[in-house]
């Protein structure tokens, strides 16, 4: 089955209220394409799932700016002053998590754990109103699988099924994700024949992406 698509095509299953997974480490692997084409679609009341919500310079500030997005699950947002000014007016809009629970909360999500427990934000906020246990002497947190209606994926090379090679560090996030959302969107830089990337070399497997969109060539 040939995935590739044109990136209206992609967007059309995206809807109001949807939660959106957005690869990316500031603007290591940040999907930036689907980002910034993503500001025209007319969806509204999102929830964003990123590691910091980028930066002044990414794609990801005019989108929070344009008062579309209601919540932020993160873990921090020092770098984007729009995801500031939504938490200035709306604190509640912002959902902080540690960044190695984030990550294991996508995890979980793409693999079907429903919880897991981590003493990561014991006797911090991180606790309020989460159930805990203990374990071998020591308090642990639960924390529950995190899991999107959409996902905006980076990946260096795709091949037409949508089984994807990503770059050294622009893996970050956008591998787990990639696991853990109804609907995955890749952008690639490069599209080859299915067959065209090593197997040993192959990030994600197709059966997770729905679909891949091209990044324009710069001129």
């Amino acid at each position: 089955m040939n995935k590739v698509t044109t990136v209206e095509e992609a967007f059309s299953h995206i809807k109001d209220g949807d939660t959106i997974m957005v690869g990316g480490f500031l603007m290591c692997g940040s999907p930036e394409y689907l980002i910034h084409t993503f500001l025209d679609h007319p969806s509204k009341g999102l929830t964003i799932v990123n590691n910091d919500m980028g930066e002044y310079g990414s794609s990801l500030t005019p989108l929070l700016a344009s008062g579309r997005v209601t919540d932020l699950i993160c873990t921090w947002i020092v770098r984007n002053p729009a995801a500031q000014e939504m938490y200035k007016a709306n604190p509640k809009c912002l959902h902080i998590n540690p960044q190695g629970t984030l990550t294991e909360r996508i995890r979980a999500g793409g693999f079907g754990i429903a919880a897991f427990y981590t003493p990561t934000g014991v006797g911090t906020i991180i606790e309020e109103g989460k159930d805990t246990r203990w374990f071998n002497g020591r308090k642990y947190i639960m924390e529950t699988a995190l899991r999107a209606n959409v996902a905006f994926i980076h990946a260096e090379v795709a091949d037409e099924m949508g089984n994807i090679f990503m770059k050294g560090s622009s893996k970050n996030y956008n591998a787990a994700m990639a696991t853990a959302a109804d609907y995955v969107i890749v952008e690639a830089n490069e599209i080859v024949p299915v067959g065209g990337i090593d197997p040993e070399l192959v990030t994600v497997s197709g059966i997770y992406v729905n679909a891949v969109v091209p990044v324009p060539k710069k001129d």
